[in-house]
C-alpha cells in the first residue's frame, strides 16, 4: 500500500523528515518497505531557466533553423539554435541549460549537451511544454509570462509538486489503516508516546447542502444481510473533464492514473478514507431505481472492462429496474458508468459483508482496491461521512447541483464491542509491568473508549473500523504496539523448561530416514498438494477445490505419484534422466462424508543408480534395487518381521506390499504404462509409497520380543521364469502356497526384467523360496523335491519356462 507524505500531512501538521515518520510507522506495526520520491515533472525542471530572447535570425547553413542569443541571467548571454517556428525575439521562453536532463513521454533520459547544429556553437535548447514535462503541446516553444525575470528556475514558475511515498507492508488484519485517514490515526497515537500533540485535521463536510430536489432516485435493498447499509445522492448539471493538477498529482503519487473528475474522485476519497464509493450515470439508470440484490445463477453481465462474465447465485448485485449495473463492491458494469457525456450521477457510499465480497472476487478472478477493502472490512460509520466528503469534492471540481436527500438505509446498527481488560494479563503477556496511566493513555489515542475502571482492570468500548480488536489479547497487542516492542527490557538469565518428547516425534522419524536417503545420493522433492481433475477422474474420494485458481490446480490429490511423476518429467525434459527422489507428504480423501489426510514417504527411481565413470560402469535401476532401499528403511527404523505379498493396486504394472499385522506399510514396483505415457516420461520408473502413518504407528507400538533361534538353517532357492506379460505376482505367489504349505515359510519377487532378449509378449520375473523344517535339516533330495514340484506347477498352470 502507497501513503504519500504530503497527503499524510492534510491530516497531521507534523515536521519529521521522511525516513524518520517511517521508522515511527514501523514501530506501530506499519511496516514501512521503501520511501521513494515522486515529482509531478519527471526530473523536477532541474537546469531549465526562464531566458529571454535577444536576437533571431536565420540560420546561415539551413532553411528552418534560427541562430538566436539568449539571455538567461549569466553575464554573456548564450547562443542557441532553435528551429521552431514561433520563436522570435523579445520572447520568455523556457530554456534548458547544457548538463540538464530532459525525459521524453515514454520515460527516456537524454542530456543537453554543447555542440554545433550545422556548424553554428548551440548552448542549450530553447523548449516546447511536452519536452519539459508540463503539457502535450508540440506546435512550438512554450512563450511564458513577460514579468518574468531571466534565470528564475522554472521549478519556481511551474507549479511542480515533490512528494516522498511510503511502502507499507500492510497485513491482512489492519483494515483500520488502508488508507491515509487511518495512517494518521495511527501516527497520531504513535507521536503521543513520545509527548508530541498533534491534531489530527478531518476534512470538514459542515457546508453540505441539498441545491434542489429535482432528480430522486429510489433505493431497494433486498438483501440487507449482505449490505448492512446503503448511502446515495444524485448530482445534477455537473461537466465530465480531466482533473485539476492537485487532484491528478496526489492519485499519481500512489500510482494511480487520473481518469476523469467525477472518477477521480472516487479514487481521491477511497485512498483518503478507505471508503469505496461508485458513480452511476443517473440518465442510464432505468425507472430511477436502485435494487441491491442477487441474481439467478448463470446471469449475463459485462463489465467495464469489457469482459462478459456469468454470475453466480450468491453475487450481490446493484441493478436498476431491469438490469445490473455494477458487482457490487468488487467491479463497475461496462454500460452505467461515467462517461465524457454524462450530466448526472448517482454516487453510491455502501458497507457490503466482507465474506460475500471475499468470495464473489474470487470467483470471478477480481481484485480491485474496493474489493481489497470490503474483504477486510471497512467503518460503517463512515459510510455517510465519506459520500458527503465525495459529493462536496465532485460539486467543487466538477460543478453541477446536489438534487436529492440522502438516501441511507441502515435498518440495524451494529453493537459496539465490549472488552473487559484485566491489568495482570497485561503484565503477564508483556512481561513487564505498564504503568496504568500510560495504558489509559494509549488507549485514548486509539479511540478505544474506558467505560470504567476498577482495582483488577478496565471496561472498555471498541470502535467499529477496528475489526481484528475482538478480544482481550487483541487489546493488549494495541497496547504493546503502540507503547513499543522496544520498550520492553530483555532479562539477562533465560528461563526454559524442558519439555519431554518421545523419540518416536513424527519429525524425528522424518529426519532420521531423510537423511538416510539423502546418504544414498536421493534428493528430496516438495510438490504441489494440488492437481489436475484429469488426474482424479475416476477417483471418487477426490476433493474438489470451491475456488481453484486454475483447471490444473482444482482437485487435493489422492496419490502421491502422479504429483512426483510431474517433477520426474520435469526433470526429464531438461535432460536429467538419471533421478532418485522422495517426498514426505500429504493425500486427501472424503470418505463417507469425511475428509481424512493421510502422511506418506514417496520413493521415485528412474534412469542409470550412479554416473558412468572411468573406474565405475553405469548400471540400470531395477525393481531390486528399490526394494533395497526400502528394506533399508524399515530396517533403520526396526521393523522386521514383514511379509510380502503381491501389489494388487492399480497403477503399478509389477509390484508387491509389505505387510505386518495385515497393515500394508509398503507398496512399491514399476509405474505402469498408462501413467508413464500421461506424463510423457520414456523410460521406466520406479515407485515405492510408504503408509507414513502405517509406519508411525509400527514403530511407535512395536514391542521387542525374543523367541529361540531355530536350530535348523532355513534355505533359500530361486527361479528365473519366463511368462507371459498379463500373469501378475499374485498368481506366481498363490501357485507356491498351495503347492508346499509345511515347509514353504517366504516367497518373494526380487526382481522383474521387460525388454530385449526376451521373446515379444514376455517377461522375467525373479522369485526366491524360502524352505525351513524346524524339527530337522532339509536335504538336498528334499529341496529339490519341493523345487520340481513348484517349477511343475508353474509349467502346467503358468506356461512358465526357466531363464
Amino acid at each position: 500500500m502507497k501513503i504519500s507524505y504530503n497527503w499524510l500531512k492534510q491530516f497531521l501538521q507534523i515536521d519529521w523528515d521522511a525516513q524518520k515518520t517511517g521508522e515511527l510507522l514501523t514501530d506501530l506495526g506499519l511496516e514501512v518497505e521503501g520511501i521513494s520520491q515522486f515529482e509531478s515533472v519527471k526530473g523536477g525542471l532541474k537546469g531549465i531557466v526562464v531566458g529571454q530572447v535577444l536576437t533571431c535570425e536565420k540560420h546561415p547553413n539551413a532553411d528552418k533553423l534560427k541562430l538566436t542569443t539568449v539571455d538567461i541571467g549569466q553575464e554573456a548571454p548564450l547562443q542557441i539554435v532553435c528551429g521552431a517556428p514561433n520563436v522570435a525575439a523579445g520572447q520568455k521562453v523556457p530554456v534548458a541549460t547544457v548538463g540538464t536532463t530532459l525525459y521524453t513521454p515514454e520515460g527516456e533520459a537524454w542530456v543537453i549537451k554543447k555542440g554545433k547544429i550545422r556548424g553554428e556553437v548551440s548552448e542549450g535548447m530553447i523548449c516546447a511544454e511536452d519536452e519539459i514535462g508540463v503539457g502535450e503541446s508540440h506546435d512550438g516553444i512554450m512563450v511564458l509570462n513577460e514579468e518574468l525575470i531571466p534565470g528564475t528556475p522554472c521549478s519556481k514558475v511551474f507549479d511542480i509538486e515533490n512528494d516522498e511515498v511510503f511502502e507499507i507492508g500492510l497485513t491482512p488484519n489492519r483494515a483500520d489503516a488502508m488508507s491515509h485517514f487511518g495512517v494518521a490515526r495511527d501516527l497520531k497515537a504513535g507521536l503521543e508516546q513520545k509527548e508530541i500533540q498533534k491534531e489530527l485535521v478531518t476534512p470538514s463536510v459542515s457546508n453540505f447542502s441539498i441545491d434542489n430536489r429535482s432528480l430522486k432516485v429510489d433505493v431497494e435493498v433486498l438483501e440487507s444481510n449482505l449490505a448492512p447499509r446503503y448511502c446515495g445522492v444524485t448530482i445534477s448539471n455537473l461537466v465530465v473533464q480531466d482533473s485539476p493538477d492537485w487532484l491528478k498529482n496526489r492519485l499519481k503519487s500512489i500510482g494511480l492514473a487520473p481518469i476523469n473528475n467525477v472518477v477521480d474522485v472516487t479514487n481521491y476519497v477511497l485512498h483518503e478514507l478507505g471508503q469505496p464509493l461508485h458513480a452511476f450515470d443517473a440518465f442510464k439508470i432505468k425507472g430511477n431505481k436502485v435494487e441491491v440484490k442477487t441474481l439467478p445463477s448463470g446471469t449475463k453481465f459485462t463489465t467495464l472492462d469489457g469482459v462478459e462474465r456469468e454470475l453466480h447465485e450468491d453475487d450481490l448485485m446493484i441493478c436498476d429496474a431491469g438490469t445490473p449495473m455494477c458487482i457490487a463492491g468488487v467491479f463497475g458494469g461496462l454500460h452505467s458508468g461515467v462517461t465524457e457525456h454524462t450530466t448526472s450521477i448517482f454516487l453510491e457510499s455502501a458497507y457490503f459483508d466482507s465474506v460475500s465480497i471475499r468470495k464473489t472476487a474470487k470467483r470471478h478472478g477480481l481484485n480491485t482496491d474496493a474489493s481489497f477493502r470490503f474483504e477486510r472490512g471497512i467503518d460503517i460509520n463512515l459510510t455517510k461521512y465519506a459520500l458527503k466528503r465525495a459529493a462536496l469534492l465532485i460539486r467543487e471540481i466538477a460543478g453541477g447541483y446536489i438534487t436529492s436527500e440522502i438516501v441511507d438505509l441502515f435498518p440495524k446498527k451494529p453493537q459496539d464491542r465490549q472488552v473487559f481488560l484485566t491489568f495482570n494479563k497485561i503484565h503477564s503477556l508483556i512481561g513487564q509491568e505498564i504503568p496504568q496511566d500510560t495504558i489509559k493513555s494509549i488507549l485514548s489515542s486509539l479511540e478505544i473508549r474506558i467505560n470504567n475502571v476498577t482495582e483488577s482492570g478496565l471496561g472498555l468500548t471498541i470502535p467499529a473500523y477496528r475489526v481484528d480488536v475482538t478480544r482481550e489479547v487483541d487489546v493488549i497487542e494495541e497496547i504493546l504496539r503502540v507503547y513499543g516492542y522496544n520498550n520492553i527490557d530483555f532479562k539477562e538469565k533465560l528461563n526454559a523448561s524442558i519439555a519431554k518428547t518421545s523419540r518416536f516425534e513424527n519429525y524425528r522419524i522424518q529426519d532420521l530416514v531423510g537423511n538416510m536417503l539423502a546418504a544414498k545420493g536421493f534428493y528430496e522433492i516438495m510438490t504441489n498438494s494440488l492437481v489436475s481433475s484429469d488426474i482424479t477422474s475416476t477417483d471418487d474420494s477426490a476433493v474438489q477445490m470451491l475456488n481453484p485458481l486454475s483447471s490444473d490446480l482444482s482437485v487435493l490429490r489422492t496419490s502421491m505419484l502422479h504429483s512426483g511423476l510431474q517433477t520426474v518429467s520435469y526433470n526429464h525434459n531438461r535432460q536429467k534422466t538419471d533421478l532418485k527422489l522422495f517426498e514426505f507428504g500429504k493425500t486427501y480423501h472424503k470418505i463417507n462424508g469425511e475428509h481424512i489426510e493421510k502422511q506418506h514417504l514417496a520413493i521415485f527411481i528412474s534412469g542409470d543408480r550412479n554416473q558412468n565413470s572411468w573406474s565405475v560402469a553405469s548400471k540400470k535401476s531395477e525393481f531390486f534395487y528399490l526394494k533395497g532401499i526400502v528394506d533399508n528403511v524399515l530396517e533403520r527404523l526396526g521393523l522386521r518381521d514383514i511379509d510380502t505379498k503381491p501389489l494388487a493396486e492399480s497403477g503399478y504394472a509389477e509390484g508387491i506390499s509389505y505387510v505386518k499385522n495385515d497393515k500394508v506399510l509398503v507398496s512399491l514396483g514399476l509405474v505402469g504404462k498408462v501413467d508413464i505415457k500421461k506424463f510423457d516420461i520414456k523410460q521406466e520408473v520406479f515407485y515405492a509409497d510408504l503408509d507414513w502413518d502405517a509406519i508411525l504407528e509400527s514403530v511407535s507400538t512395536q514391542n521387542v520380543s525374543f523367541k529361540e533361534i531355530p536350530k535348523f538353517p532355513e534355505v533359500t532357492r530361486d527361479f528365473a521364469l519366463l511368462l507371459d506379460e498379463s500373469i501378475s505376482f499374485q498368481k506366481v505367489y498363490d501357485i507356491a502356497w498351495n503347492t508346499e504349505k509345511k515347509l514353504l515359510k517366504k516367497v518373494n519377487l526380487f526382481d522383474v526384467y521387460t525388454g530385449k532378449n526376451l521373446p515379444e509378449g514376455k517377461k522375467s520375473y525373479a522369485v526366491s523360496f524360502t524352505l525351513m523344517d524346524e524339527k530337522k535339516t532339509l536335504t538336498d533330495k528334499q529341496i529339490d523335491k519341493i523345487m520340481g514340484k513348484l517349477l511343475a506347477q508353474y509349467q502346467k498352470e503358468l506356461g512358465a519356462e526357466l531363464r
